[in-house]
Formats: structure tokens, C-alpha cells, sequence
């Protein structure tokens, strides 16, 4: 397996992980799903109605490695990252302490349970059109994401960065997510904690002009500028670039508590 050289003068240290069993699809793009984390997650996919399940649906990832996979020219649906998982009990549901998928390593089709950083991608078949992505904190955050293209590495225009602080140190108590070990994992969207339709800019809210920024999609905005806040986040945080080559790259800055993250 080759990979292009590009890619590899954006992340010198990524070590690939060979695929044997990987789907082609004819005139295809290709994805790059890295960890620069210092831990395993367990990337996951999730098609939109009428697209194919891409990468079984999710796999597991050392630190330090990357993996390569394909989707169909004119594929639609998200990615995310799983943390904490242990697939070794069948009786152990939620397998993952966030974005579980039914207790399942290879979610096929499965939607994730939120909170969790989400990547949302909806490619077109014709190159010559631009694709739309963009990074959604709607649900919640897990984890910091990066996402470029290889064809266009050095335009910040295709380029959502990373975030500029760990969200789950700033989370405000009642949006946390604490695991066994009272470990802060992941912070919770105000609509995902609260389900109100202010928060859910639904019903009498589902509108940009009656839908406004809460205190809580402050904070999400205030640590990850790049990505959407809450639904109608003005500006709105989408990317739109011709591209066939996608980087998604999971915890992209130095991680630890306290460790502010710049774009």
C-alpha cells in the first residue's frame, strides 16, 4: 500500500495500519483517520440513508497510528472517535465510555450515543464541485478533531482546525460526563442535558432569528471556534472544498489537562 507523499510531510510521525479487506468503490475518496492522541480510540462511521457502510463502521487505533480507507465519490455521513471501550465482555453495554455504538467494535451503520465530537461530510461525485464538511459540537465533545485535504494542505480555507482549549476542562458541571473513576470524559451539549427546545433550536425556536447563542454554546465556541456550537451557528462553521483526499485527525495538538490548543 502507498500513501501519498503530502500526507506524510503533514504528519511525519503517523504510522499506517494496512488494510487487506478494504472496499473499493470506483472513483472513490480516500480518508486518512490519524491518532495523535496519547491513548487508543476507536474511530467510527455512520452513513446517511442510502450510503453505503464505510471502514465496517468503525476499528481500533493505537496512539500513533493512522487509517486509511475508502467511501464512494458521493458519500454522506459522519465520523467520530470512541474512548475507553472494552469489547471484552458481551454482557458490557455501553462497551465505550463515549460515542458507543450498541456495545459494538464495527458499528455498521449504528449512529453513536452523544456526547461526542462529530465530523460530517457530504462529498460530491463531480470533482470540478466543491464537498461540504464540518466539525459539530450540536451533541456534544469527546475529543479535539482536525480536518484538511492533501490536495489543498496549505489552504487554511479547507482546513478546520483543532481546538483552541480541552472542552472537557472547561465544561460547566452540569454538562459533564464522568466515568467510573470520576474522570471527566466528555461534555454534553445544553440540548443533549437539558432537551429543551431553546437549547434544541426547535418548535418555536427552530429558526437563525429565534434560535440565538446560549451561555453553554458560548463555551463550546469559546474553545473550539472551528466547529458548530449549536445548530444555527452564525457564522456557520462549513467548509466547502474540491477535494478526494480527507485528513481526520483526532487530538491534533499536545493533549493533557490544562494544555491550551491553538488552530
Amino acid at each position: 500500500m502507498t500513501f501519498p507523499g503530502k500526507y506524510f510531510a503533514l504528519f511525519p510521525a503517523i504510522v499506517f495500519i494496512s488494510l487487506s479487506s478494504e472496499k473499493l468503490f470506483a472513483g472513490a475518496c480516500t480518508f486518512y483517520v490519524s491518532n495523535k492522541c496519547p491513548f487508543p480510540i476507536w474511530p467510527a462511521t455512520a452513513s446517511n440513508v442510502g450510503h453505503p457502510v464505510v471502514a465496517d463502521g468503525g476499528f481500533h487505533l493505537p496512539p500513533g497510528r493512522a487509517r486509511r480507507f475508502q467511501a464512494p465519490a458521493d458519500w454522506s455521513g459522519r465520523i467520530w472517535a470512541r474512548t475507553g471501550c472494552d469489547f471484552t465482555s458481551t454482557n458490557h453495554k455501553p462497551a465505550c465510555e463515549t460515542g458507543d455504538c450498541d456495545g459494538r467494535l464495527e458499528c455498521n451503520g449504528a449512529t453513536g450515543l452523544p456526547p461526542a465530537t462529530l465530523v460530517e461530510f457530504t462529498l460530491q461525485a463531480d470533482r470540478r464541485k466543491p464537498s461540504f464538511y464540518d466539525v459539530s459540537l450540536v451533541d456534544g465533545y469527546n475529543l479535539p478533531v482536525q480536518v484538511e485535504t492533501t490536495a489543498a494542505a496549505g489552504d487554511r480555507g479547507c482546513r478546520i482546525g483543532g481546538c483552541r482549549k480541552d472542552l472537557k476542562s472547561t465544561c460547566p458541571p452540569e454538562l459533564r460526563v464522568v466515568n467510573r473513576r470520576g474522570e471527566v470524559v466528555a461534555c454534553r451539549s445544553a440540548c443533549l442535558a437539558f432537551d429543551h427546545d431553546a437549547f434544541c433550536c426547535r418548535n418555536a425556536y427552530g429558526s437563525p432569528d429565534t434560535c440565538r447563542p446560549s451561555v453553554y454554546s458560548k463555551v463550546f465556541k469559546d474553545a473550539c471556534p472551528s466547529y458548530f456550537s449549536y445548530a444555527f451557528d452564525e457564522p456557520p462553521p462549513l467548509v466547502s472544498c474540491a477535494a478526494d483526499e480527507y485528513v481526520v485527525t483526532f487530538c491534533p495538538q499536545r493533549w493533557g489537562d490544562g494544555v491550551r490548543m491553538s488552530d
